[in-house]
């Protein structure tokens, strides 16, 4: 688990670092491309060859390059900047409008509580990684699930669905979702994304960009047995298929 989140970690680093170098040069001086391919040549050969000595030196040269290069561009400057400038504004904001903490009085009722029962959800949600739901026969509860970076992978046709409207969300920044249902079950799917493809079973909208998608079978209002899917995505696949 440590070594998952450590590399995890390292991509998630890699990746802030390559969007901030490319708006440097979006912006200002292309130059930095040399250092940038010099940095990911050194990751790249450097992580096939980490069980060698040769191999971790080569990868933590590109990345502490990577991290040299990213603290020069003028755009992590702007970044650390404007963080600067929201703490101080939130600070005076605080000072404007402080919080009083009243005493918290209980009260004491005596009717009893109403009895909760706490299910098992068969999705959790994940900062990094692939999403899927089990392989085996899984017990259907509604699936609300959000990550940064990851594909997801629902798959309905291991479960049993019950009547009336099952909900599946589904809220990411950096990754694929894919969803199976069954040929039996109307649908409607509310998609939001800021770029990315769309395969909705024969349709497909290979450039979606910065848009807010809905979609129906003809029978959905009427069904007794529906899903109702909700989707955001930064970047990414959305692909519904029957199964």
């Amino acid at each position: 688990m440590f070594n998952r989140l450590r590399s995890d970690g390292i991509s998630w680093i890699i990746l802030i670092g390559t969007l901030l170098i490319l708006l440097e040069v979006s912006f200002y001086d292309g130059g930095v491309l040399v250092f940038l391919f010099i940095a990911a040549f050194a990751i790249y050969f450097g992580r096939k060859k980490l069980h060698k000595k040769s191999g971790k030196i080569l990868f933590w040269f590109g990345v502490i390059s990577l991290g040299i290069n990213i603290f020069n561009t003028v755009a992590f400057k702007f970044l650390l900047f404007a963080i600067l400038i929201f703490i101080i504004m939130r600070f005076a904001d605080s000072k404007k409008h402080p919080k009083y903490i009243a005493p918290n009085i209980k009260e004491t009722f005596t009717q009893s509580q109403e009895p909760l029962v706490m299910k098992k959800a068969a999705l959790q949600n994940e900062w990094f990684g692939t999403k899927r739901t089990p392989e085996d026969v899984f017990e259907w509860n509604d699936i609300n699930i959000q990550g940064i970076i990851g594909d997801s992978v629902i798959d309905m046709g291991n479960t049993v669905l019950p009547k009336g409207t099952s909900v599946v969300s589904v809220r990411n920044i950096l990754g694929n979702v894919e969803i199976l249902v069954p040929y039996d079950v109307e649908v409607s799917i509310h998609h939001s994304v800021l770029a990315g493809s769309i395969e909705i079973f024969e349709r497909v909208e290979p450039k979606a960009i910065n848009q807010s998608l809905y979609y129906q079978t003809p029978g959905y209002e009427t069904a007794g047995q529906r899903v109702k899917i909700v989707t955001s995505l930064w970047i990414g696949d959305l692909e519904v298929k029957r199964i």
